[in-house]
């Protein structure tokens, strides 16, 4: 899973902002958006992702050293499982932005189980 400009598998730091972002924003309104909403700095090698609306596409920023790197995708077939639930920023594993990009969701599907009355 690379990019010619960026190899995801060798990223140290990714954070996906969770909820819905406005996509029409580019590298400065989402760079700002990093700095001012979530006290981040879009400055340190690391890559966020944001998503729109749709669930179809996404779009990433990753300062390179002497600029940044915007990166948008659109899906032609499925569609992303971003969690919606949540005004925050995640620090995602490999092992996590690798299921998003393949659709899969990225939080846990079992839930701890409650003691009950047994049948």
């Amino acid at each position: 899973m690379t990019s010619s400009l960026l190899a995801f598998d060798q990223l140290k730091q990714v954070f996906i902002v969770c909820g819905k972002t406005d996509l029409r924003k580019g590298i400065d309104g989402l760079a700002s958006l990093i700095q001012s909403e979530y006290r981040l700095d879009p400055f340190t090698p690391a890559l966020f992702l944001f998503c729109g609306g749709r669930l179809d596409r996404f779009k990433g920023l990753y300062w390179e050293g002497d600029g940044f790197i915007l990166l948008y995708k659109r899906f032609e077939n499925g569609h992303l499982q971003w969690p919606r639930n949540r005004q925050e920023v995640q620090q995602l594993s490999q092992r996590q932005l690798r299921q998003l990009l393949n659709g899969f969701t990225i939080e846990a599907s079992i839930h701890p189980a409650q003691p009950s009355q047994l049948y």
